[in-house]
């Protein structure tokens, strides 16, 4: 069995009460539930982090080394300021899909530059809470040939 963890940055722990016209409605807790029955369908095992804090992230990805094949992470607003947890998605030997589920090129100008794209092996925004579900499936196929779509 793949063991994936999946890191939810700042103020997503409050999905479904926060902006629901750029979040929508599903509540933190029913997309956790959902993330684990898709990844149970793709015999994975996952592991959901989430954290208000950089330091709690940056800890936490660097103890993934060794325990987990693949990271998914939606960095919320630290993927615009943290070079912290780049410089720790670039530190450990995991293969990292970050994720969005609103469209952040489609926002405000500030929100357009990722700090962790140019480290992640890909980066799926715009689709929603689908956008943890095709990151899921992406992080799956790295895992499972070993290497990225575009080696």
């Amino acid at each position: 069995m793949k063991k994936m963890l999946v890191i939810h940055g700042p103020n997503l722990n409050l999905l479904g009460k926060r902006e629901p016209k750029t979040y929508g409605r599903v509540t933190f807790d029913e997309l956790n539930a959902l993330l684990r029955k898709s990844a149970a369908k793709a015999d994975v095992e996952l592991e959901i982090f989430q954290s208000n804090h950089e330091g709690d992230i940056v800890d936490t990805i660097q103890d993934a080394e060794e325990k987990f094949e693949a990271i998914i992470i939606n960095p919320g607003a630290y993927t615009h300021t943290s070079v912290a947890i780049r410089d720790a998605v670039a530190a450990v030997s995991i293969p990292t899909v970050e994720v969005h589920i609103s469209n952040i090129y489609n926002r405000e100008e500030f929100r357009h530059k990722s700090f962790i794209s140019g480290v992640a092996a890909g980066v799926i925004s715009g689709f929603g809470i689908n956008s943890y579900l095709l990151g899921i499936r992406a992080a799956l196929g790295i895992v499972k040939t070993g290497r990225h779509m575009d080696d």
